[in-house]
């Protein structure tokens, strides 16, 4: 038996994904996550953060190819050769968008001012599509009980809110 016919016969790769039976499944299984290791830890560490939207695009793509591949929606190994470009592809944007200010506002957005020395700016509020219950829930998060108390609040590129507080000089 070659390397070609082992495969087939472990993985069920010749069959549609209706003949795959348990073992099949279980071996793609392991397979698939051994080799997702391998590919995500060779990828930047911030995309499993979904940080950006940037990032949360790949994480589905990578799960939606990965699911097909283990299924037999897909071909296995052209599969995950798909994976590995995205994420290669992914990585590239990555370094290119470190080194420029304009490729990182273009793939990755920008952050947006809502709150500087108490007062809360609407406009960039209403732009944001955050209503004032939306603000006020995400400061008490941070610990804060009312706007006055933050020096700058920024609704991050990842969509979370970042809090400055005002010092309190005694």
């Amino acid at each position: 038996m070659d390397l070609e016919e082992f495969l087939d016969k472990v993985f069920g790769l010749s069959l549609r994904s209706e003949q795959l039976g348990y073992g099949h499944m279980a071996a793609r299984a392991a397979l698939m996550y051994i080799l997702l290791i391998i590919i995500v830890r060779s990828a930047k560490k911030r995309f499993l953060s979904n940080a950006t939207a940037f990032d949360f695009i790949l994480t589905v793509m990578i799960g939606a190819i990965a699911a097909r591949a283990m299924t037999g929606g897909a071909p296995f190994f052209p599969a995950m050769l798909g994976v590995v470009v995205m994420v290669a592809i992914h990585w590239m944007i990555s370094w290119a968008a470190r080194g420029s200010l304009a490729i990182s506002h273009l793939i990755k957005g920008y952050d947006t001012l809502l709150i500087k020395d108490g007062q809360v700016l609407k406009k960039p509020l209403a732009n944001a599509h955050m209503s004032r219950d939306d603000l006020d829930e995400d400061l008490r998060e941070k610990g804060v009980s009312k706007p006055s108390e933050v020096k700058e609040a920024r609704l991050e590129r990842s969509g979370r809110l970042s809090v400055l507080k005002t010092i309190n000089e005694v």
